[in-house]
């Protein structure tokens, strides 16, 4: 069966194009008050090089409930200090100048919640800076619902489901204008996945390291071979592959940077 921890090997085989999302978001943050960086759900420490070069007078401090992404977060170097913890019930004994967040709280559920918390730590003028990938009703992360559900219905039952991501207009009202300045926007990269050196589709090879893991976690060995033979099948439909170019897969994430007012009272 699965491990429940994360795999940082095979979350890195992308490593290139989960970058790209969060050095997009980091643009996006302007000049910040003193303070520390916070890297919520740091990972591996993928973003963490990016964050030290572009604030390297500050304290990075990483958050991850992980314990092997933790340790491969240590090795880089980039960290003053890295937390081991649920984001969801973390509180910091500090005023960050920047929480950035990408590719974590699509896992995590009442937003709502969640971003006003985050966003009661920052002092005047702090930013909450966010990435989410919002991918869920496309055929790569469907069909491991409708495919989980089809064969295991005894495990799965996805009737009434929902992601925790919701709409673009709904992050923009989280915040209320006279205290934060809310900026939110969508991303769709058309990424090009080559051809893998054993045949399995590469998007099979993307999804495995994240999407697919709830799924495999309640799957023995006979049953995720049985799965993902069924997976490969309609993915070569959904995203056709070419010996040469590979496939073309459209991935949408969702961003939002929140600043506290400065002259806020």
């Amino acid at each position: 069966m699965t491990t429940t921890d994360w795999n940082p090997d095979l979350y890195g085989r992308f490593a290139g194009l989960r970058l790209r999302p969060a050095l997009d978001l980091l643009s996006r943050v302007a000049d910040l008050p003193p303070g520390p960086i916070f890297d919520m759900g740091c990972g591996s420490g993928a973003v963490g090089g990016a964050l030290a070069t572009r604030f390297s007078d500050r304290d990075l401090i990483g958050l991850d409930q992980s314990p092997a992404m933790l340790e491969e977060a240590e090795e880089t170097g980039h960290y003053t200090r890295l937390i081991q913890s649920d984001a969801t019930t973390f509180t910091p004994d500090f005023m960050p100048a920047l929480i950035f967040s990408n590719a974590l709280c699509h896992w995590l559920p009442d937003h709502a919640t969640l971003f006003a918390g985050w966003a009661d730590w920052l002092p005047p003028g702090g930013m909450l800076a966010v990435q989410m990938p919002r991918q869920f009703f496309e055929p790569s992360h469907a069909l491991l619902r409708e495919i989980a559900e089809t064969l295991f219905p005894d495990r799965f039952d996805f009737t009434g489901w929902q992601p925790h991501v919701a709409a673009p207009e709904t992050y923009a009202r989280l915040f209320p204008e006279a205290m934060f300045d809310c900026d939110v926007w969508e991303t769709r990269y058309i990424q090009r996945l080559a051809p893998t050196a054993d045949g399995s589709h590469p998007v099979r090879n993307f999804t495995q390291s994240t999407a697919m893991r709830p799924v495999l976690e309640k799957l023995g060995d006979q049953e995720t071979t049985r799965f993902l033979r069924m997976y490969e099948d309609q993915l070569a439909e959904a995203y056709p592959v070419t010996d040469e170019a590979g496939v073309l897969f459209p991935f949408q994430r969702l961003f939002f940077t929140v600043r506290r007012a400065s002259g806020e009272e």
